[in-house]
């Protein structure tokens, strides 16, 4: 399955964003020292030898674009949103499963009710769109003000990964 996941990173120039996006995004497939694979592999959007990643799949998305522009505004909101969407989701099947369930059925993964728990507490993964430049998951509204407050010359990298 594949998803666009997003980066904040500090940078000077879209270069420079792009480097540092694509740091985060090597860190999360596992090509990185002391890394673990979250993802199976990813697709900048400034590449085109692909039919069935990246601009293929998803069309023309910015390769990075400041945080404060227009573009990079609608890639954080689409980001957020995805990552509250999923969240809300899963939050949904974990409560369905604690009404519905009994504790020998959860403990079975009925109705992948262990799977929902699971993805609820995620740090990364498919249900974590919206990564820092350490490749940390932004999970929740609070820890996305403060990088949006503290970062100086915020630029957002988008990726296509495969999962």
């Amino acid at each position: 399955m594949h998803m666009v996941i997003y980066s904040l990173v500090e940078a000077s120039t879209r270069d420079d964003a792009l480097a540092t996006g694509k740091t985060v995004f090597d860190q999360l497939v596992g090509t990185s020292p002391h890394a673990t694979a979250v993802f199976d592999y990813y697709v900048t959007f400034d590449e085109s030898g692909t039919s069935v990643a990246g601009k293929a799949r998803w069309g023309d998305l910015p390769v990075a674009a400041p945080v404060e522009s227009d573009d990079g505004q609608e890639l954080l909101e689409r980001g957020w949103d995805a990552t509250k969407s999923e969240f809300e989701r899963n939050l949904d099947r974990v409560r369905d499963a604690l009404k519905e369930l009994s504790d020998e059925e959860i403990m079975r993964d009925d109705g992948l009710a262990r799977h929902a728990f699971h993805q609820v507490g995620a740090y990364d993964g498919p249900t974590i769109f919206l990564y820092d430049e350490h490749g940390s998951g932004i999970r929740h509204r609070d820890q996305l003000d403060r990088i949006l407050d503290e970062g100086e010359n915020l630029w957002i990298v988008p990726a296509d990964v495969h999962y």
